[in-house]
């Protein structure tokens, strides 16, 4: 077995760190949580020499070691605690190249931990460009480091960096700044106090419980330590920054050389057009219109594909399982159709999950969260609330562990309780199979009608988020607001290999996460309908017999199995219901669908697979398909149950609701009680009933 490294991947956001990552990692990546909290953990392996392995760990970005957040606060207590398994051998400091200055504090301090440290100098292929020029020996000699010189874009100088992770028992520990003499008494009183520790991570322990609360630490106990008091000790770190820059200040000095008359300037005309108050609004619906067109477009064809392809295997499982009877039924009319329910809508999750990144690797996304910050402020958010609502669109988990960046508790609460109004992917497959039921093919000056319905679905979504919060801010009486800062990245062309990969891993994680749930509903959703608690389930065929006129067999066949599913343990769940949704325009099957998407929002479509699909047709016809069996389904009078009131009625249902569990538990564990996850969830099931009633009842 080869040695293994640990490595950690630190930086300051936007600086590339993901993009250096991915180039060291590739796809060998995964993504867990930190013990008792919710932040992302993202580790990969990276192959070096020799059968040698580095353990990289991405943690989240930060400007310095006097953290404010719980995701800031992730890295100083890894650095501070060596016996964490994930302790680094050897830091990486990603920093930018335009911005070198801003990111050598968070440099020198993790240098002052004496940890091996290595400075990587990202997008360097951009220095030419911007007039810069760096005098690499110089800076290592100063800041007592090894820099490799990096450019992910062009795929240069990652073997240089891997050379330099391999031989990191070379690199000077030496520190870059004197801390004791922002207050010589004071430290010396400090390591008067604690002889046998390091003074500069005694500081950092002292600071760091008074920026963020007392945090139990086994290794260094300081309670008997008469500290200063906070405002003193963020005084002390004041002077510390300013003791840093000006450190940082004399070597860049004659480290950094920047001619800007060989500089070309096209990020300020961009940002000039992008930003402006009101074509940078118009430039972004037309941005997002572009991208509901595609993923109606570009999805078809495989979607046709995956949709022909599970009905001919539910039809060669039938066919070809020996012996037959209900284990090939589970399989078939289980397994099969509930699976395929929701592989169907993978192009078009592959696609949203494309362009999402296209933004944020371009550098646009961060112009959209300056832009919708001058609406954010008016209704009581945080600007930074609206990182949350855009990231919600993928999935509300990861959304709601992304308001830890908003400091003030109340600002921070409502975005929690607002963010599952945005549109996430796991609406996504059930808007698309209603959409296509209900709205016509047609379109209007080349846009598609279904195209403009989802992409109203998704302002709809964030329009509700957004007036739920102007109220939540009224009742919460929210008084103290945060300074909106968010810093504008380079544009830059979307490097192919982080997009490929954010796409691989975001849809892959959505397909097993939804498929483990949708499997088991599904597999439990078909027991329920193939048994049932009376004679009326199993003697179905003598009480058709007593009522039936239709002569043929095929229709005398699916009228039984009608019978049966109206009588099983399913279909009474359903009729119980049947009264309260009635008035929506639903009937007792589509009920099923509502009561089982609890569980996740995206089980709805395979739930509707699995129940259409018993008593589906006989042997020798072809398997229709999911849609085209809601298309037919009716009522006993004849009329279809799918219309254009039912299935508006039902996108604004699932537009409002909180259907899913998952982020129910988020939200209790965010907010450590369960008082708000209950009125969450009973405040947002009662505006869905609320506009799905008024809808239905209009357009019937």
């Amino acid at each position: 077995m080869g040695k293994q490294l640990n490595v950690a991947l630190i930086g300051n956001p936007n600086t590339g760190k993901t993009s250096v990552f991915n180039a060291l990692t590739g796809l060998n990546q995964k993504v867990g949580n930190y013990p008792g909290i919710t932040v992302d953990k993202k580790q990969g392996v990276c192959k070096l020499s020799r059968g040698v392995k580095a353990n990289v760990l991405d943690l989240p970005g930060t400007y310095s070691l006097n953290a404010s957040s719980l995701d800031e606060n992730v890295v100083i207590e890894l650095l501070l605690n060596k016996n964490d398994k994930d302790y680094p051998d050897v830091a990486i400091i990603v920093s930018d190249v335009e911005t070198l200055k801003r990111n050598l504090l968070l440099f020198t301090q993790i240098k002052d931990l004496k940890i091996p440290t290595i400075l990587v100098i990202n997008m360097s292929d951009l220095m030419q460009r911007k007039g810069i020029e760096l005098d690499i020996k110089f800076l290592e000699a100063k800041l007592h480091t090894k820099i490799a010189l990096v450019s992910t874009r062009k795929n240069t100088g990652i073997e240089e960096l891997k050379v330099l992770i391999e031989g990191y028992k070379t690199i000077s520990t030496e520190v870059c700044l004197d801390t004791t003499l922002i207050d010589k008494e004071y430290f010396q009183s400090l390591q008067k106090a604690f002889p046998n520790q390091d003074i500069y991570k005694l500081w950092l322990v002292i600071t760091q419980d008074a920026n963020f609360g007392k945090i139990t630490r086994q290794e260094i106990d300081i309670s008997r330590f008469k500290t200063k008091s906070n405002q003193e000790l963020k005084r002390l770190q004041q002077q510390e920054a300013i003791k840093r820059y000006q450190f940082i200040n004399s070597i860049l000095k004659d480290g950094q050389t920047i001619d800007r008359s060989k500089a070309t300037d096209l990020r300020s005309k961009l940002d000039r057009i992008l930003i402006h108050k009101v074509w940078g609004y118009v430039i972004f619906f037309f941005v997002l219109l572009t991208i509901f067109q595609a993923i109606y477009d570009w999805a078809t064809l495989p979607m046709n594909l995956i949709d022909t392809n599970f009905a001919s295997l539910a039809e060669w499982v039938k066919s070809s399982f020996p012996g037959g009877g209900k284990i090939t039924d589970l399989v078939a009319e289980g397994i099969v159709s509930g699976i395929g329910g929701i592989v169907i809508f993978i192009p078009q999750i592959a696609f949203l999950f494309l362009f999402i990144s296209i933004l944020e690797e371009s550098g646009y996304m961060s112009r959209v969260v300056f832009l919708m910050d001058r609406v954010m402020r008016r209704y009581g958010l945080s600007g930074k609330s609206i990182v949350p609502l855009i990231s919600g669109t993928a999935c509300a988990i990861p959304a709601v562990m992304a308001t830890r960046n908003i400091e003030n508790w109340k600002e921070r609460l409502i975005t929690i309780l607002v963010v599952p109004f945005t549109t996430c992917s796991a609406r996504l497959p059930v808007y698309l199979i209603i959409i296509a039921l209900v709205i016509p093919e047609g379109s209007v000056i080349g846009l598609s009608y279904q195209a403009l319905t989802l992409m109203a679905l998704y302002l709809l979504g964030f329009a509700m988020a957004i007036f739920s919060a102007f109220v939540l801010d009224r009742v919460l009486k929210t008084k103290h607001k945060t300074f909106f800062v968010v810093e504008m990245p380079n544009y830059k062309l979307p490097l192919i290999k982080n997009v490929i990969i954010t796409v691989i891993e975001k849809t892959k994680t959505f397909v097993f996460e939804a498929g483990k749930i949708i499997l088991a509903i599904s597999v439990i959703l078909w027991i329920m309908a193939s048994y049932g608690p009376d004679d009326k389930f199993y003697n179905a065929e003598s009480y058709v017999k007593q009522t039936s006129e239709l002569q043929s067999t095929d229709d005398y066949n699916d009228q039984i199995a009608a019978y049966k599913l109206e009588h099983s343990y399913i279909g009474i769940v359903g009729k119980t219901i049947e009264p309260l949704i009635r008035p929506l325009g639903y009937d007792w099957k589509v009920g099923i669908g509502i009561v089982a998407s609890f569980a996740a929002r995206e089980v709805f479509v395979g739930t509707l697979a699995t129940i259409y699909s018993v008593g589906s047709a006989g042997e020798g016809e072809n398997i229709e398909t999911i849609k085209t069996k809601m298309a037919n389904e009716t009522y006993v009078d004849g009329t279809k149950v799918f219309t254009l009131a039912s299935g508006i009625s039902l996108l604004l249902f699932y537009a409002f609701a909180m259907q899913c569990m998952s982020t129910l538990a988020i939200v209790r564990r965010e907010t450590k009680t369960w008082k708000w996850p209950i009125l969450q969830l009973l405040g947002m099931t009662a505006i869905a009933y609320v506009c799905a009633l008024i809808a239905f009842q209009l357009l019937k």
